[in-house]
């Protein structure tokens, strides 16, 4: 899920009621009489760092679009089909190879 101010709060005050009109701060309706509100820039700070998490997470988003389905694989193990399982393997692993996970 792509980072957002509602995100943040969740994440800075988890189970917290509130209403959220827009996707700015300033439409933050605070309902809990529990919790406190998360000031503005505690969000901002943790929106950017959700942010930062969320980019560092793209080589497994692009892998996950591109790998083939399991159920090839299960195909293989099925049949006994140690040829399908390998090429399964290798489909996977050229995935790898495109998108590296970052150091």
């Amino acid at each position: 899920m792509i980072p957002n101010i509602a995100t943040a709060v969740l994440s800075l005050a988890n189970g917290a009621d509130f209403i959220l009109r827009g996707d700015t701060y300033s439409g933050l309706e605070w309902l809990d009489t529990v919790k406190r509100k998360p000031t503005q820039s505690e969000v901002n700070t943790e929106l950017a760092r959700l942010q930062s998490v969320y980019d560092a997470k793209e080589y497994a988003r692009k892998r996950q679009k591109e790998y083939p389905p399991v159920t090839d694989y299960l195909d293989g193990v099925v049949k006994g089909n140690q040829a399908q399982i390998d090429a399964y393997i290798a489909a996977c692993q050229a995935v790898k190879t495109k998108y590296p996970k970052p150091e």
